[in-house]
């Protein structure tokens, strides 16, 4: 694969890490019922879970910059690993599944915005 393929996939990626970090973290901030009860489960309290999305929807953001990326990513993946913890405990494989493979591109965000 060349490097400008590779830049594109990086875009394509970055997109969907910023969509899932911002909807996860808007999720949270809204304070929805199925969020509010999940973490209720493990101890978090509403206002935690706000600051939690909060957090989340912030570093999401930051992940667009390229000046930021590399902490915006960084951030989002210690959310997402909080949150996988909580996942399997749980045994929700699906949404499990889906935050490692989340967790993996994270850490190739990193990756490719250290060097650059």
């Amino acid at each position: 694969m060349n490097e400008r393929a590779i830049k594109g996939v990086l875009v394509a990626v970055i997109g969907v890490l910023v969509f899932l970090a911002c909807s996860s973290g808007a999720a949270k901030i809204m304070a929805m019922e199925h969020d509010v009860a999940f973490f209720g489960k493990y101890g978090v309290s509403r206002t935690m879970l706000i600051c939690y999305g909060v957090v989340q929807f912030i570093a999401g953001a930051l992940i667009l910059l390229p000046r930021t990326r590399f902490f915006g990513a960084g951030v989002v993946a210690v959310t997402f690993a909080l949150s996988l913890v909580m996942l399997v405990i749980e045994g929700s494989v699906g949404f499990s599944a889906i935050t490692v493979l989340s967790l993996v591109l994270l850490g190739w965000v990193m990756v490719r915005s250290y060097r650059t």
